[in-house]
Order: structure tokens, then C-alpha cells, then sequence
């Protein structure tokens, strides 16, 4: 996959709200009990503010009876019956808090797994070439920070009904001992709420240009580590730390302008807070004095305070968390390009408590007989590529691909497999027409090695036989002429190859991506240059030991002379065109291009 522009259109509220509630119904049972749970949790503090409240108004009604020469016996007992309450209210706290907990935590990785299955799955097996719009470090980004930031928003509503009904009953319990503090209380709160919303298209820039700067130092240390050889040679030590610092204090300022909106916006709640709990002390204490206001009222007044405050604050917050959520949702839709915007909330089954099923059989077998290519055009922004490329593959053949550097040899190969799009063109498979190259064009039908092999940070063998049996090695490595090497490897096959095979050469590279191909049974055999790091004796034992073992049929892209005498046709290309085919023998006699490339390759 490799990095291409494109544009998304913004995420709308709407529709953040809307992707969201298709997450909350992937699981409906789960997202109604978190509901529930933490709505029993957020809201019991307030009966057991209630409790205490009733607790201090029975310790004042028993002095009234005391004063009064009456019996005590009941307002006692009655102050007893709200401990109780208290009690039993704060002891089923911790109950539901476990419950509660164990709820969250089920959906915030049911839908987390969901999240990332979904980003992963198109990615893989969409129609059409899957090239990411961006970087492969920024690509790990949006499957971890993003996918977080949206599990963090479905946080905020899982808590918002309990917060929502605790809010309602503490500005109800309030109203009804004194209304004119408890609207000189709320309105602070709602100002600040009101401050939130106005800043909300600056949450939602520092938010997008912090996640942009981390992406940009992750992806420039992860290249770096991947060209350690190449920035040796080239001396460039200083330089690369250089850039590195520089990226890094662009990130800094970032997520300090970030962080710094964060805190400010806490801090805003937290003075609010300090407000409404100095605005209580004044009235509420003048009122006492003035015989206005009850000590239990006071005391209820100040325990629902504090939650009261902090929950306005949550509700502030969750503003901002709304409109960074937006951000994630535009940054994963980037990701998956073309993809419908349901498909990132898409539900599908994660597996979370049970084993998966076993993998979907390969694709039914159809022998290859012909592959006929019809019309191929692809072409980049820049205007290179390929144009109106018409070509046949029978069974059994070897046809090579050659012409000069950027005659479009690689774009070829790679628009007909459907690693790139094509504007135009057909590709035909046994005279049936191939709707989607990119999962049509793949083991059993065909296996690819590209010109500059992917290998992974693994063994030898494990990249060599990627998923398939250990039967297929030994085979494989003798085609590719992989047995020589592993002599002089410490460790042999289990020799460690490095970040993308930086331990081995690059005749060793492309020789292990050869056996990694030849390990899986394929009817078409296609390899792009693979011979350029080899040398003139080892292409010609890896030619002969394929036809030799195997009747292979193959699609070649090649300027050398041992590929060149061994086909049977040879397509040749020039400035993204298809000039000429034939045997090599008729290409020598009427092409003055096919003569000069065989000429130069003499030469080399």
C-alpha cells in the first residue's frame, strides 16, 4: 500500500451523532444496563445528601420537642431511620459500582473491537486497490488514538443519564428551599457551558493539529529506523536528528495548545464551583442567621452543591469530547477512503467470548487457460502511467515486460492486479471478465513479488512461509536459490532479518519474496524486476530451476538478457504505451528500441 491524497468531507454533528447511536445498538441489552447501573450510580448520591439532610431536620425537631418539655423518642427514631436509609444507600453504592464497572468495561472493548475490525476489514477486503491516504505510522494512529477517543465519547453518554437525573433532582430539591439561590447558583454553570460551545471549533483545530503532528514524528521514526544503512552512508546522522527535534517541538506546541484548552476549560469548571459553593456560604449562612433557612436546608444545599457543580462541568466537557470525537470520526473516514460512512460502525461479529469461525475456504479454483488484458489505462496526477495496454498470458507461457526506466513496466503489472486503479481496461480470466482485480488476482489464481520486497521483522521462515505449511519450504527456498545463503546465515532459516529485511541483502530480499511466493500454489506466476539485485548466474539457476520442477505460467517485468532469451513473447513498452510484442527474435529484427535495450543490457 502506499500513501495517496485525498479529501473527506467534514463530520458534521449530526453525524457524529448519528455513527455513534449505531454503535450503542450494535449491542442494545449492554448499552441500556450500563445505562441503568450508572444511572443508579451517579444519581444515589443524591438520596444520600437527602438522608443526611433528613438526619439533621430529626435533630432539630427532637430539640424543638426537648425545649418543648415533649418526648424526643420519635424524632430520634425517625433520625435513626434516615442513618439507615444512608446506610443501606451507600452500601448499595458499591454494589452497583461493581456491576456497573464490569458493564463498562464489556462494551468499551466489545466496541472498541468493533471500531478497529471494521477500519482493519475494509482495508483488507474492499473492492478495488486499498492504498492508504496517508502514512502506514498514521494509519496506527487512527486504529489506536482515534479509536480511543471515540470508546472516551461513548463514556460520556453511558454517565450522562445518571448525571442528567441526578442534576434534575438536586436543582428540584434545591428549588423547593429557595429558588432565588439555587438560580444564582445554576446560572454561573450554564455561562460556562455557554463558553464551551463557543470554543468548540478551536477544540476541534488543536485537537486535529496535535493527532496530525504525532503522526508526522511517529512516521519519521519509524522511516528512520527503516533506512539506518542509508543515512549512515549518506552521513546524514545530524541532519535526521535535526528534523526529528523539529518535528517534535511542532508536536509540543501542539498538544500544549491542546492540553492547555483542556486545563483551561477545567479550570473554568472548577472556579465555577468555587462560585457557587461561596455564593451558598453567604446566602445561606445570612438566611440561617435570619432564621430564613433551616440547618438541614443549608445542609442539603451543600452536600448536592459540589456533584451539582461538577456535574454542569461534565456536561461542559462533554461539549468538547463531542466535537473531538468529530475529529476522529473525519480522521478514520480519510482512512478507508471510498468506504460508506456507516461502514466504520458496521456491525459485525468480534468474538470477543468465543472462538472464531474457521477461515472462509480459498476461492474456487478456475485453471488458468488465458489471461487477456483489454484496453488497461492508469494514470497518476502527474500523467504517467500506462494507457490503452492490450496483452495476452496463455498457460505455460513466460512473457516479459521490458522497456526502458519509467516506460511504465511496474505500472502494468500493478494496475492489472488491482494494486492501483485503473481508469479504463478490462481483464479477462479465461475469457470471463474480472470485476475486481485486487480479490480476483490472488493464490490460487496468481502470486506477486513486487520490485522492492516487504519483509517483516521476523525469521527468515516465518516470512518466507506466512501462514503456509512447512511442507512448501524446502521447495520454495530451492526454486528462489535461498539454500546457499542459509549456510552463511548465524541461525539459518530463524535468522532474524530486521526492520523490512535490513540483516539480509538485496539479492537475499528479493529471493526470500521469491520462495515466500513459490510457497503457495498459484497458476500465474507474476514477478516485477526481481532479477535486478541477482547476478547473471544466480537469475539463470533461479529460471531453470522454476521451469525445471514446474510448469509455471509467468508474467515477468525484466530487461535482462536471461529472462529476454527465455520468453516466449516479450511486451514491449515505451513512454506508458505497448509499441510492439513478438518472439525476441522478431523484436531484434524490426525494433531499433527492443535492439538498444539489448544492447545496453550486453553492455551492463
Amino acid at each position: 500500500m502506499t500513501a495517496v491524497p485525498t479529501s473527506k468531507p467534514s463530520t458534521t454533528p449530526d453525524r457524529t451523532f448519528a455513527l455513534t447511536k449505531r454503535l450503542f445498538v450494535y449491542r442494545p441489552g449492554l448499552f441500556v444496563f450500563n445505562l441503568l447501573m450508572w444511572g443508579l450510580f451517579h444519581t444515589a448520591p443524591a438520596l444520600i445528601t437527602l438522608a443526611v439532610s433528613r438526619v439533621f431536620g430529626q435533630l432539630d425537631a427532637a430539640e424543638v420537642l426537648r425545649k418543648g418539655g415533649q418526648s424526643v423518642a420519635p424524632a430520634i427514631a425517625g433520625a435513626w431511620i434516615f442513618v439507615g436509609w444512608f446506610a443501606l444507600v451507600r452500601a448499595g453504592r458499591f454494589g452497583i459500582f461493581y456491576g456497573a464497572f464490569r458493564a463498562f468495561i464489556e462494551i468499551w472493548y466489545t466496541l472498541d473491537a468493533l471500531l478497529r475490525r471494521n477500519l482493519l476489514g475494509y482495508l483488507l477486503t474492499a473492492r478495488g486497490s486499498r492504498r492508504l491516504p496517508d502514512t502506514p505510522a498514521e494509519a496506527v494512529s487512527r486504529f489506536r488514538d482515534d479509536v480511543e477517543d471515540v470508546a472516551g465519547y461513548i463514556e460520556v453518554w453511558i454517565d450522562s443519564l445518571g448525571i442528567l437525573v441526578f442534576s434534575l433532582v438536586a436543582i428540584t430539591l434545591m428549588a423547593r428551599v429557595d429558588p432565588m439561590i439555587t438560580l444564582l447558583v445554576c446560572a454561573p454553570l450554564l455561562l460556562m457551558v455557554a463558553f464551551v460551545q463557543k470554543l468548540s471549533p478551536t477544540i476541534r483545530a488543536y485537537r486535529r493539529r496535535m493527532r496530525e503532528a504525532t503522526a508526522r514524528v511517529t512516521d519519521f521514526v519509524g522511516e528512520t529506523f527503516g533506512a539506518v544503512s542509508a543515512v549512515k552512508l549518506a552521513a546524514r546522522e545530524d541532519g535526521m536528528v535535526a528534523h526529528l527535534k523539529k518535528l517534535g517541538e511542532t508536536r509540543r506546541h501542539a498538544a500544549l495548545r491542546d492540553v492547555l484548552l483542556t486545563e483551561l476549560i477545567r479550570g473554568v469548571n472548577s472556579n465555577m464551583v468555587n462560585i457557587a459553593v461561596g455564593l451558598v456560604l453567604l446566602l445561606g449562612a445570612n438566611k440561617i442567621r435570619g432564621g430564613a433557612l433551616e440547618v438541614a436546608d443549608f445542609v442539603l444545599f451543600i452536600g448536592l452543591l459540589p456533584r451539582l457543580t461538577g456535574s454542569m462541568g461534565f456536561f461542559g466537557d462533554a461539549i468538547a469530547r463531542h466535537r473531538r470525537t468529530g475529529v476522529s470520526y473525519d480522521r478514520m473516514t480519510r482512512l478507508l477512503q471510498d468506504a460508506p460512512d456507516t461502514d466504520i460502525v458496521a456491525h459485525h461479529p468480534t468474538y470477543l467470548h468465543a472462538e472464531p469461525p474457521v477461515p472462509p475456504a480459498a476461492p474456487p479454483e478456475l485453471p488458468l487457460e488465458e489471461l487477456r488484458v483489454s484496453g488497461l489505462t492508469a494514470t497518476f496526477e502527474s500523467g504517467l502511467g500506462v494507457r490503452n495496454a492490450s496483452f495476452t498470458v496463455r498457460q505455460g507461457e513466460f512473457v516479459v515486460v521490458t522497456g526502458r526506466i519509467g516506460s511504465g513496466k511496474s505500472t502494468l503489472l500493478r494496475a492489472l492486479l488491482g494494486l492501483i486503479p485503473a481508469q479504463a481496461g478490462t481483464v479477462q480470466w479465461n475469457g470471463q471478465p474480472v470485476e475486481d482485480p485486487a480479490s480476483f488476482l490472488v493464490p490460487p489464481r496468481t502470486a506477486y513479488t513486487s520490485q522492492i520486497p516487504s519483509l517483516f521483522s521476523d525469521s527468515l521462515r516465518e516470512n518466507v512461509l506466512s501462514g503456509s505449511g512447512e511442507d512448501r519450504l524446502g521447495r520454495a527456498v530451492r526454486l528462489a536459490v535461498l539454500e546457499p545463503d542459509l549456510a552463511q546465515l548465524p541461525q539459518g532459516l530463524d535468522t532474524p532479518v530486521g526492520a523490512r529485511g535490513v540483516k539480509l541483502s538485496g539479492g537475499q530480499m528479493q529471493r526470500t519474496a521469491v520462495a515466500r511466493m513459490l510457497a503457495r500454489d498459484a497458476d500465474l506466476l507474476v514477478f516485477d524486476d526481481v532479477s535486478s539485485a541477482l547476478d547473471a548466474r544466480t537469475e539463470a539457476q533461479l529460471w531453470d530451476g522454476l521451469f525445471a520442477e514446474t510448469d509455471a505460467t509467468c508474467l515477468v517485468v525484466s530487461h535482462r538478457r536471461a529472462a529476454l532469451s527465455r520468453a516466449d513473447r516479450i511486451v514491449l513498452m515505451q513512454d506508458g504505451r505497448i509499441v510492439d510484442g513478438g518472439t525476441l527474435e522478431q523484436l531484434l529484427g524490426r525494433s531499433a528500441e527492443m535492439r538498444a535495450l539489448w544492447a545496453e543490457d550486453e553492455q551492463s
